[in-house]
């Protein structure tokens, strides 16, 4: 078989299908405990075995979603980790290699699950491959990213016309044609696939005569034109009306609503969509949280233009109010966060930030504990520590603690380096500690002499150990 035939789905061996349904039930298990990682390899291991399975991309994909926290970039090195694969997925996609083209893609995916070049590679090379379904798995996650993109509209069209879903594909025609006017493919497109949908819905079979057949025809046709001028809203809005527990219409909407800014409306619409599937679905629970969040951070937003452009009193007052309640509901759901995945050092570090802005510093001291393990966030966890002790008056655990965070950071983010070096220093010097505090100011000041009052603090520590180390003698 060249590359370039279409094998579509092979029959899997029963034993083998055992086999990887055993690791799909450990990576569900390890990915509901927070363990994002451990599952990332399990279902990793899932599509080696059975790549065009839908309900193994879709559980890698919604994986990475909540590991990276729906952050819709990834890690913040994906692009320094992954330029050899994404070059090495060009060239097998170049060559219709498509088995390396998917297993490429999914070294991409476990560092950036957003990244819109490796999904649409995927997608095509699913096209190729006949893994109707898994394509769509894969490109429905790229309109995460941009919902108008007309690429990747264009292939899932093709998509959903091959697997029957035409008024789903007229839906992405119809944004390929917002992208591109007048598009030939999207054009053709359209009139087809309003004929497909009629034939589907038994239109044809019910014809009498020809005559009833061109009837079919006309009503298709003014169905779409009446579509074609509604707004992907409307379309979605419709769609809830004839199935008001449609999960995956109310996704869809609410994703259009949080790109559009609109986070009043997707809180509405979350609510509606919990109440008509059961109020059990966590990923429709956590894109209401999701939006809560949204809305908090933008009405914080404006009320500090207001302030700034207004700089009254009572501009001061809500914008301090408005940060509260953002920290309050962040508060909140990062506490939610905690509860359902246990393990995740993420969520627990987001809750301790804002146990530690609310002044519960005890609290956030258990969990920037619980948090040192996490190597990614390591100097600012212990940077973190050391605030809180401070904040309480224990003044040699901080200390310990922001020596422990200097050992951390990375020389790749300077102002946090000097600010936690700094920190030590006067700790050190409040402590009378001379021998430490001057260790840390040389040090700053190997790295910026300039940096606040530097010199003039190691000056004074040189007189003051010239004096025998009596400050009062300085």
């Amino acid at each position: 078989m060249t590359s370039e035939e279409k094998p579509g789905r092979m029959p899997i061996a029963p034993a083998v299908r055992q086999r990887l349904q055993k690791l799909f039930e450990a990576g569900t298990k390890q990915a509901s405990i927070g363990s994002h990682d451990y599952a990332t390899d399990m279902y990793r291991q899932c599509l080696e075995g059975d790549p065009g399975n839908p309900i193994y991309i879709r559980a890698f994909l919604d994986n990475l979603n909540k590991k990276y926290n729906q952050n819709l970039r990834g890690s913040k090195l994906a692009a320094l980790t992954t330029a050899g694969t994404k070059m090495a997925l060009k060239t097998a996609s170049t060559r219709k290699l498509w088995p390396d083209v998917v297993k490429h893609g999914l070294e991409i995916l476990k560092v950036n699950p957003w990244d819109v070049g490796a999904l649409s590679d995927m997608g095509k090379a699913c096209e190729a491959l006949e893994y109707d379904e898994g394509q769509v798995a894969y490109l429905r996650q790229a309109l995460d990213v941009d919902r108008e993109d007309g690429n990747v509209n264009r292939l899932l069209g093709r998509a959903y016309d091959r697997t029957g879903q035409f008024n789903l594909a007229i839906e992405c025609f119809q944004r390929v044609l917002k992208a591109v006017p007048r598009d030939e493919e999207a054009t053709r497109a359209m009139s087809n696939l309003a004929v497909k949908r009629t034939i589907a819905k038994g239109g044809y079979e019910e014809a009498q005569n020809t005559q009833d057949v061109r009837a079919n025809k006309r009503a298709s046709a003014d169905d779409l034109d009446e579509e074609s001028t509604l707004s992907p809203e409307e379309l979605l809005l419709r769609a809830l009306d004839k199935d008001p527990t449609d999960k995956n219409a109310y996704i869809e909407l609410n994703d259009l609503y949080l790109k559009d800014e609109h986070f009043d409306k997707a809180m509405t619409l979350m609510v509606k969509a919990l109440a008509a599937t059961g109020g059990g679905d966590i990923m429709l629970r956590e894109r209401h949280e999701d939006a809560q969040l949204r809305y908090a951070r933008q009405q914080l937003q404006i009320a500090d233009n207001k302030f700034r452009a207004e700089q009254t009193p009572e501009a001061k007052t809500l914008f301090d109010r408005m940060k509260v309640e953002l920290n309050n509901k962040e508060t909140e759901i990062y506490g939610r966060r905690c509860e359902r995945y246990p393990t995740n050092l993420g969520f627990k570090y987001e809750l301790a930030v804002r146990l530690q802005r609310a002044g519960k510093y005890q609290e956030a001291i258990k969990l920037f504990q619980e948090c040192r393990s996490d190597l990614k966030r390591k100097g600012l966890v212990l940077t973190a520590l050391g605030d809180c002790f401070y904040s309480i008056k224990q003044y040699r655990l901080a200390l310990q603690s922001y020596e422990g965070g200097i050992a951390e950071i990375s020389d790749r983010d300077p102002d946090l380096y000097k600010g936690v070096v700094y920190k030590a220093a006067r700790l050190a010097e409040h402590l009378q500690e001379w021998e430490a505090a001057e260790k840390h100011y040389n040090h700053l000041a190997a790295v910026d002499f300039g940096y606040k009052d530097v010199a003039q603090r190691l000056d004074k520590i040189l007189r003051i150990r010239d004096n025998g180390g009596d400050p009062d003698l300085e």
